[in-house]
């Protein structure tokens, strides 16, 4: 085998067929899921506008608004080319899946490039194509991207639960329902862990189905108040300037976003009939809802605040804002709710390293209270969301969205060198490169303060307390 490509099978051996009839995986190789498509699409979705959705407005300020809801559009794509482009197998299958939807392109194509490499895992696929070596970095970055996610899903648990029971009559600030890390110990305990223990991801497809809902009340919430409370906060200097000198850093955030490229197999595998015409639909559907959501979300976000937004939007509402109280009652709910769809991965990268990718009872039980414990102790120090979001952008979502799959696809296409997707693989791939360089490089000299439990100067008509306040710049 050459270059990462599949050998050819002898005459009148069985193939794999690669239209939209047929299955991506072999059935040999099929573990046999029994979800249905809205499960997969509602995992999908969630995977998507987890955690990352919150810090999208914030993201909006680094980059400029112009410039950053064109960016948004861009990863978003980006997202969708590369997942499906370095599954292509000849020009037959690029014309089938123009037709469909570039929404959908790219997670598409990271399957069928599983299809390609003979592979029904990231990390196989990866191993395929570049080695032992191209498999360290992909479980590595793999590992890292959903156990930071996870991280950050529990500082926004703690940062948002607190926030709602200093509202209920009769908690104040000593009782220990707002002391955030007695709120992460809870839900990581009641709540997280129990649903982190499932060992098929096809049943958390209701879980995701609620987080969902619950996002889009809080998408309403967040347009609700653009327009009631927007004009009460005064417009910061340059608010709608075309670009930003934290562009790249910006793209990071998004990058966050936007990625689902680590848990597509397992989603993929969940289905009981992993057909690319399934998978088709399933991708176009969900992508499409997630940008539709996430573009709302960040525009109406930054608008309301332009450049006094935080990394966490909530951290932006007053403290006696009901309204708001709710939205954050349904994000804590919501990320509670998307914490197990990273501990799913991080489960299947140590049990493909450590385990051969299968994990006994006792051992699936392990590992995931061990994954959990880690990612717990760390947020119970450390409480800053926007420097995560950046770092795991830029460090570990960036390569899984931008490098390795255009890499991939570089090495197993059969195409001629000067193809256009070749051309623009190329250059997306050196967009990437510079995207996680410069953008770690700006996060480390330019790290976000952190405004964590403090009012905003424009909360004071609420009888805010000036010592307990955050001044515009």
């Amino acid at each position: 085998m050459e270059r990462g490509r599949t050998e050819q099978p002898p005459a009148g051996a069985p193939q794999i067929e690669t239209d939209d009839h047929t299955a991506l995986v072999s059935k040999p190789r099929n573990k046999g899921g029994n979800g249905d498509l809205a499960s997969a699409g509602f995992n999908i979705i969630n995977s998507i506008i987890g955690s990352g959705i919150i810090g999208l407005p914030y993201s909006m300020k680094e980059a400029g608004f112009p410039l950053g809801v064109l960016l948004l559009f861009g990863v978003a794509y980006i997202t969708d080319y590369k997942l499906s482009e370095s599954q292509m197998k000849n020009k037959r299958d690029l014309a089938l899946f123009v037709k469909t939807s570039i929404q959908d392109y790219s997670i598409i194509l990271l399957i069928k490039g599983g299809n390609l490499s003979s592979t029904n895992t990231y990390q196989e696929l990866v191993r395929k194509t570049y080695g032992f070596l191209g498999y360290l970095i992909l479980s590595t970055l793999q590992f890292l991207y959903p156990f930071i996610a996870m991280i950050s899903y529990n500082i926004i648990t703690g940062d948002t639960l607190t926030k709602v029971f200093l509202r209920i009559p009769g908690v104040g600030s000593e009782n220990v329902l707002t002391d955030r890390r007695f709120i992460i110990l809870f839900t990581t305990i009641i709540f997280t862990l129990p649903l982190s223990l499932y060992r098929d991801i096809a049943r958390l497809g209701k879980v995701s189905l609620v987080s969902l809902l619950l996002t889009v009340v809080i998408l309403f919430i967040v347009m609700v108040r653009t327009v009631t409370l927007g004009p009460q906060v005064p417009k910061s200097e340059n608010a709608w300037i075309f670009a930003k000198s934290n562009a790249i850093q910006a793209v990071g955030v998004m990058s966050f976003a936007f990625i689902c490229h680590h848990n597509s197999f397992l989603i993929y595998g969940s289905l009981k009939e992993p057909t690319l015409n399934n998978w088709s639909r399933i991708t176009h559907m969900s992508v499409l809802l997630a940008v539709v959501i996430s573009v709302l979300f960040a525009a109406c976000g930054y608008m309301t605040f332009t450049g006094y937004t935080e990394g966490d939007i909530f951290e932006n509402y007053c403290r006696d804002d009901n309204l708001a109280t709710f939205g954050r009652f349904c994000y804590g709910v919501t990320v509670i709710l998307t914490f197990p769809l990273e501990c799913f991965v991080t489960r299947e990268v140590i049990a493909n390293i450590f385990f051969h990718g299968s994990l006994s009872a006792v051992f699936h039980i392990v590992v995931t209270v061990i994954i959990i414990a880690v990612a717990t102790g760390v947020s119970l120090v450390y409480d800053c969301l926007g420097i995560v979001l950046e770092l795991n952008g830029v460090l570990s979502a960036t390569p899984l969205v931008f490098i390795i799959p255009t890499a991939c696809y570089l090495r197993l296409s059969e195409e001629r060198w000067n193809h256009s997707d070749k051309l623009i693989s190329c250059l997306i791939l050196a967009v990437g490169v510079l995207v996680m360089t410069v953008g770690f490089v700006l996060t480390i000299l330019h790290p976000q303060e952190c405004s964590h439990g403090k009012e905003m100067f424009y909360c004071f008509a609420s009888n805010v307390s000036l010592y307990n306040s955050t001044l515009p710049p």
